[in-house]
């Protein structure tokens, strides 16, 4: 089984596998050992190229409306070193390019950008139109699911309730394992 987690949460992925590993060795295989699942893009940097940090302002925050994302995401710092249009960028130093990573870019878009900005057959901004296209895809789903939110203010609390009732069924067919392999059935 896996749990997406960021580059910093590996340890404690690795601390449940021990801790799975040893109950399972000492009473019998209960738990499974979870594998950690990392993001292709493990730290995305902010839209100014710096850390991403709220309080620099350079987040993009998932409520954001397409037009504010459009903006943002035009001006979005690239590669300092392409000043021109006409100078050939690098990607590996275009905070761009790593977006384009996370946001599912295809095989040919992602040839197209690499190619294109090396090259410069292709302009920071027509880079920056293909980012949005690919983010507005992505967060469109998330868009709709927050106007589901403020049409119905009961959805949150249904979901969380139903949520809440089918881990509470699974822990407790978890811990009447646990009790079994460990002989503690009262």
């Amino acid at each position: 089984e896996g749990v997406p987690v960021g580059e910093d949460q590996v340890y404690h992925i690795e601390l449940t596998r021990e801790i799975a590993r040893r109950f399972n060795h000492l009473y019998a295989e209960v738990f499974p050992e979870p594998d950690a699942i990392l993001s292709r893009v493990p730290k995305l940097p902010g839209t100014d190229g710096r850390k991403m940090s709220k309080s620099y302002g350079n987040i993009i925050n998932l409520e954001i409306s397409e037009v504010e994302l459009e903006r943002t995401i035009l001006r979005m710092m690239t590669d300092p070193a392409r000043v021109r249009r006409t100078d050939p960028g690098n990607p590996e130093n275009c905070p761009v390019w790593k977006y384009h990573q996370a946001f599912d870019i295809s095989e040919e878009e992602s040839k197209w950008v690499w190619e294109g900005c090396t090259t410069a057959r292709i302009g920071c901004v027509d880079c920056k139109k293909l980012l949005l296209k690919n983010m507005k895809k992505k967060l469109m789903p998330i868009w709709e699911n927050f106007s589901r939110i403020d049409e119905d203010p009961h959805y949150v609390d249904d979901v969380i309730f139903e949520g809440t009732k089918r881990a509470r069924e699974v822990a407790r067919q978890t811990m009447e394992e646990v009790r079994k392999a460990m002989n503690l059935m009262f």
